[in-house]
């Protein structure tokens, strides 16, 4: 019997015992646990792991110690021909660099989806009830109420939200938006009809629909299509008065044009989950934007997140390994 080496993180390895113990043929896969792995041992793994405990608190653009020792471990494992990751998506260079020499990545696509959906639908609801505001006048000890604000929040129901992405996300997004009274417009990779919504249109075809938006939703993918997506331009065709929300990725976003577009007030403001650059910088104005929240890209973080992605990882070693 030939037996499958698996690179993963001991945390990894202490919850998969059980899982692989009911997989036939268990005996054929053998983990290395990477905190006690020697050199030879790594050279040696066929597939691998990367749980949310090897990326920690990384960024694509800043790695810790620990991620990146598990990345040069990936790169050397020349037989390596097989790794899954615990997130949607499939930006950070590491994956590239494998996708490259051959090796199959796969993501946890749909894992996270509803707490990305909770989390940007949190986003719409925190914005237009002025929550970034009542949270500033809470630290100030400040007693100010709504009704004597320049503007009271306006009913969300019968507003539009662009929701650009149609995948698990956006599809639970638009369930929850509906369910607030608002209507929606679809804007994805193809444009077949959704029956629900107001209007369905191609990615190239988004600024046709911007004038009818209250809200902007971002959550699709980032391709050679959707990066930079939103521009200067596009930002524009808004109405005053808009508000963005992006969970996708942060480069979809011309980052500049929308911290130009709310310091001219002509966006009402925005929920950003995610950044061109990770961590976001210490001096970018967006930190003190009193209409803006900016949270550290954990639309997706849940408790239960890590044994769904070890499930998945195990239904997909069962597919590809099965006699």
């Amino acid at each position: 019997m030939q037996h499958v080496n698996i690179l993963v993180s001991a945390q990894a390895a202490d919850s998969l015992q059980s899982g692989l113990a009911a997989l036939p043929d268990s005996q054929r896969y053998r983990l290395t646990v990477f905190e006690h792995a020697d050199e030879q041992a790594l050279v040696q793994v066929d597939a691998a792991l990367v749980s949310r405990d090897i990326t920690g608190a990384s960024t694509k653009h800043v790695l810790d110690d620990f991620t990146a020792r598990y990345y040069d471990a990936l790169r050397s494992a020349s037989g390596l021909k097989w790794v899954h990751i615990h997130s949607a998506g499939l930006d950070r260079p590491i994956f590239g660099e494998l996708q490259a020499r051959g090796v199959e990545v796969t993501p946890s696509s749909g894992v996270n989806a509803q707490s990305v959906a909770h989390t940007a639908v949190a986003g719409v609801l925190a914005l237009n009830r002025h929550f970034p505001q009542i949270m500033r006048q809470q630290a100030q000890r400040r007693w100010r109420t709504l009704a004597s604000s320049a503007s009271l929040p306006s009913d969300l129901a019968g507003q539009t939200a662009v929701i650009v992405g149609w995948g698990s996300i956006g599809r639970l997004i638009g369930e929850f938006l509906m369910a607030l009274g608002m209507q929606i417009i679809v804007v994805r990779h193809n444009p077949e009809p959704v029956p629900q919504a107001l209007a369905t249109v191609a990615y190239g075809d988004l600024a046709t629909v911007l004038a009818q938006a209250q809200w902007l939703v971002l959550a699709c993918p980032l391709t050679d299509v959707t990066k930079r997506l939103i521009d200067q331009n596009m930002l524009a065709a808004l109405p005053p008065g808009a508000s963005v929300v992006n969970v996708s990725r942060g480069e979809v976003v011309a980052e500049q044009a929308l911290i130009a577009a709310l310091q001219s007030n002509h966006l009402a403001g925005a929920f950003l989950d995610v950044f061109e650059h990770e961590p976001l910088p210490a001096d970018s104005p967006l930190w003190d934007m009193e209409n803006v929240i900016a949270s550290p890209h954990s639309a997706g973080h849940a408790a239960g997140n890590y044994q769904r992605v070890l499930n998945m990882f195990l239904d997909k070693l069962k597919k590809r390994y099965s006699s």
